[in-house]
């Protein structure tokens, strides 16, 4: 491969203040950084060694990915954090924001997990200065009495339009409820527990999603008892009212609202069929009509909802680590691997082998009334093996070309000690902000701990400049 140039970090001294005021940074242009490649081409860049890695990673803040990235990354975490031990908990899912609403302002708000049995504080806070680069630890989000601290902070996220409001839940109980993160104050969003003639009793919630308007939630519904899944619940906070959709009794697994509030997914086996692991129960809360997206016909396992759009891997398809698009309007019977029906469950991502997937798909970034073939969403994923592609964060649009933006290495060792060890723990699974350019994640830098990264998205390679609507 020959000698590879590191470059050098720029250290930087300032502080960071959180406020909420006219940002510098988003006046800024293109992010630097990234290339275009196909999903369909034989690109393999060398995985950079532990060493390597440390030479342009600093302590904490901005970096320069080297050649042939050269994007701008931002180390969040470091070993002061835990003591000097493993304690950052995985960012938890591509569909559960880290990262704060941080339009119009200089500061961006990131929530991580910092497990306090490992020498981690719990649920910490953490500040971003976009102009200056600066990250500043801002101490855990609750004392040392309160049980929300021994949380790992699995499932947590910030909502999409308030920028100090994290979503929140203690496990197995029966409450969803907002915490912000400026004022400390807790209030209760729902409680299953005041409605036992629809749900029953002894009842808690799970795996919760919020629409981006903050007004309809999702939940899975798990007996107090047993643990066992029972089914997913809609509540919309506007009028009050909740909605209970039980599982099908085959295999049921997870559900999600949709952005716009409006379309659920269930993710369950809704039949017999031996070939089908998940199904996709879409329901139009609207109307009440439910369709089904059978796995056998792309129904995704990983996957995340736009407005009205589902994107998911499909692992039925005869093409390897495929991801299709879903539209919600339309029939969900579009054919394989490309559209059928107008347009239908078109591909936009493979791999180019049969041992690797996309791994987690992430669309924080999404928009209403913004054209669907002008929007993107982000992955990542890691191997053992030398693969195209198979361990770095990629950016794709959702217009079926099969342009692949490659932004950064995942800076993820699977036979590292670092996050535990199982590899899936040690998996990038990353977020997307709503503006679309930083995407956020976890890696051991091939060390024996986990640390938090960030890297700024050169998003107009993937848009050809066309500005699109603000959130």
């Amino acid at each position: 491969m020959g000698t590879r140039k590191i470059l050098g970090v720029n250290a930087l001294v300032c502080l960071v203040a959180v406020a909420f005021t006219v940002s510098s940074a988003d006046a800024q242009t293109t992010a630097p950084g990234g290339f275009m490649d196909s999903a369909t081409s034989a690109g393999l860049r060398a995985q950079f060694s532990a060493g390597e890695i440390q030479t342009f990673l600093p302590d904490r803040g901005t970096f320069r990915f080297p050649s042939p990235y050269f994007t701008q990354g931002v180390r969040v975490t470091n070993a002061s954090d835990c003591g000097g031990a493993d304690c950052v908990r995985p960012v938890g899912y591509s569909y559960w924001s880290n990262i704060n609403n941080h339009v119009g302002s200089d500061t961006m708000l990131i929530f991580l997990g910092l497990e306090r049995r490992q020498g981690g504080g719990g649920p910490t806070l953490f500040s971003f200065n976009k102009g200056t680069g600066q990250v500043r630890n801002d101490g855990p989000l609750f004392p040392g009495d309160s049980p929300f601290s021994w949380a790992t902070g699995e499932g947590w996220y910030f909502s999409a339009k308030q920028p100090t409001m994290l979503y929140v839940n203690l496990p197995a109980t029966s409450t969803l409820q907002r915490y912000d993160v400026v004022s400390h104050a807790l209030t209760t969003v729902f409680d299953v527990a005041s409605r036992p003639d629809l749900f029953g009793a002894n009842r808690y919630i799970w795996q919760f999603h919020s629409s981006d308007d903050d007004r309809v939630h999702s939940a899975t519904l798990k007996d107090g008892s047993t643990y066992a899944d029972l089914g997913c619940l809609v509540y919309r906070e506007d009028t009050n009212r909740f909605s209970y959709f039980p599982q099908k009794g085959f295999r049921y697994d997870e559900c999600q609202i949709d952005k716009s509030g409006r379309w659920l997914v269930i993710k369950e086996k809704i039949g017999t069929d031996p070939s089908s692991e998940v199904d996709d129960r879409v329901i139009d809360l609207q109307s009440g009509a439910e369709r089904d997206l059978l796995d056998r016909n792309g129904a995704g396992g990983h996957s995340d909802t736009g407005f009205g759009y589902l994107v998911a891997s499909d692992n039925h398809n005869s093409l390897p680590g495929a991801v299709r698009l879903w539209d919600f309007n339309l029939d969900l019977q579009g054919g394989e691997p490309l559209a059928s029906v107008e347009g239908q469950g078109t591909l936009v991502f493979q791999t180019t082998n049969w041992d690797t997937d996309v791994g987690h798909v992430a669309f924080g970034n999404a928009q209403a009334g913004v054209p669907i073939g002008r929007q993107y969403v982000c992955s990542s994923n890691a191997s053992r093996k030398a693969l195209s592609r198979a361990n770095e964060i990629l950016c794709y649009r959702l217009d079926g070309s099969l342009d692949v933006l490659v932004v950064a290495p995942n800076l993820t060792s699977l036979d590292a000690s670092g996050g535990g060890s199982d590899d899936y723990s040690k998996l990038p699974k990353g977020n997307l902000d709503i503006t679309g350019e930083y995407y956020i994640w976890t890696g051991n830098a091939g060390s024996n701990r986990l640390d938090a990264f960030i890297v700024r998205i050169p998003k107009d390679r993937l848009t050809a400049g066309a500005a699109l609507s603000p959130r």
